[in-house]
């Protein structure tokens, strides 16, 4: 199926005269010469090297190996770089959610306080009603009581070494005042 078709003009033109001039040293020998050693060299620099096919696999197989690696090198840096921006989406992402979640908490807990402050105002005006209907009940039912039967009342003071005491007995109609000194003894 090959044919031996040259890849480029170039090749097709350069690659006669030399089979034809590498024949015709073969054929004939002749002596090195210095100034022919120069031309020798300046030819080979010139001339390009014939193609080989197994060469040319190679060479391509090479150069996939390094686009291939370039290829891979720039897919890990990619993965890493979308990875982290990932990471870092995320992590704001979270902050937004904390920050979200902190200020709806905020919020809650405020009208919580809120709702309990105004219950507790609510209960404590109740309490103080019914404490006051209380405190009119017990001085109404104290006067009745005490009308009916007496009642002792008195005060007292204490100053230095004495205490002063004053106290009222009324039984119903009847009252009786006592005013009294006592000396207190205190150790100097």
């Amino acid at each position: 199926m090959e044919t031996d078709q040259p890849k480029t003009v170039d090749e097709n033109t350069k690659n006669e005269p030399q089979e034809k001039k590498g024949l015709m040293e073969k054929s004939v020998p002749s002596k090195p010469s210095p100034t022919s050693k120069k031309a020798e060299v300046t030819k080979t620099q010139n001339k390009r090297p014939v193609s080989d096919p197994e060469a040319v696999k190679i060479q391509a197989w090479w150069r996939g190996t390094l686009v291939r690696r370039t290829l891979l090198h720039m897919a890990l840096r990619v993965w890493i770089i979308q990875s982290w921006w990932r990471v870092k989406l995320m992590r704001l992402q979270e902050n937004r959610r904390r920050a979200a979640l902190e200020n709806f908490t905020r919020k809650e807990w405020a009208a919580v306080r809120l709702q309990s402050w105004v219950r507790m105002w609510r209960i404590r005006r109740r309490y103080c009603r019914l404490l006051s209907a209380a405190r009119i009940i017990q001085v109404y039912w104290r006067w009745h009581s005490c009308h009916t039967r007496g009642f002792i009342q008195g005060h007292y003071d204490l100053k230095e070494n004495q205490l002063n005491l004053q106290l009222e007995i009324s039984l119903g109609s009847q009252a009786c005042r006592v005013q009294q000194c006592i000396p207190l003894p205190i150790k100097e």
